[in-house]
């Protein structure tokens, strides 16, 4: 069974290809690539991507345009039909904006833009998109943003660590989100938003490959489902 897959580009987005690029390189099959005027997706996916970036060059508020456009209605539609969905970077702040996770992502604590490998501690290796890791290990993926401090209501981070819905969390907090989340799922486990980069972590070439295993579990689960 072919794994078929699609990145989604919106204006700015600057990490599609690195995107695409990893999901060709673990799956074999290259992705669609949809642009975000776009309407309707392929049929049959069995995974979509938004990429990092500064979608509308980050205007108004980050993801916040992009989370408008066209084909947003139809990656919506696929994930509330269980099709998973992995936000990153930018693509987590569309997932919030958009509705289809908790939270805001706001600017850094810092008040600076933060570039650097960052080691993460896996909460949930439970996921389709996490049952490559163990519970508690720790991965070093790199980090690249100005607006990734994750933020919600004490309610809902009650709810999430509650449900387990924390996927990752940061070792040394870089950017001073709730709780040190790095990353977190909806409710139903199929869509996954995180401001770490797993597609620059799959090769020794690029510096490490703690990224891959994400990859490698979705595509695990779902070619062997």
């Amino acid at each position: 069974m072919a794994f078929r897959s699609a990145v989604i580009t919106f204006p700015g987005s600057n990490c599609d290809r690195d995107m695409a690029d990893a999901l060709e390189k673990v799956s074999g099959t290259a992705p669609h690539r949809v642009w975000h005027g776009d309407h309707d997706l392929p049929e049959g996916l069995d995974f979509i991507a938004l990429p990092g970036g500064f979608s509308y060059g980050d205007y108004l508020r980050c993801g916040a345009i992009a989370s408008r456009s066209p084909v947003m209605q139809a990656v919506i539609a696929a994930a509330e039909k269980g099709v998973p969905v992995l936000g990153v970077c930018n693509g987590f702040q569309v997932l919030t904006e958009s509705g289809l996770l908790p939270g805001a992502l706001l600017r850094n604590s810092v008040i600076r833009f933060v570039c650097r490998d960052a080691t993460l501690k896996v909460e949930n290796a439970q996921s389709l998109f996490t049952s490559g890791y163990e519970a508690g290990q720790e991965i070093v993926i790199p980090v690249a943003h100005h607006d990734g401090n994750y933020f919600a209501d004490d309610e809902t981070l009650d709810r999430l660590e509650g449900e387990g819905r924390v996927a990752f969390r940061y070792a040394e907090n870089v950017n001073g989100s709730a709780r040190a989340i790095a990353g977190v799922l909806n409710a139903a486990g199929n869509v996954l938003g995180m401001m770490p980069h797993p597609e620059r972590a799959i090769e020794t070439t690029h510096g490490g490959t703690d990224g891959r295993a994400l990859f490698e579990s979705a595509i695990k689960g779902l070619v062997g489902a």
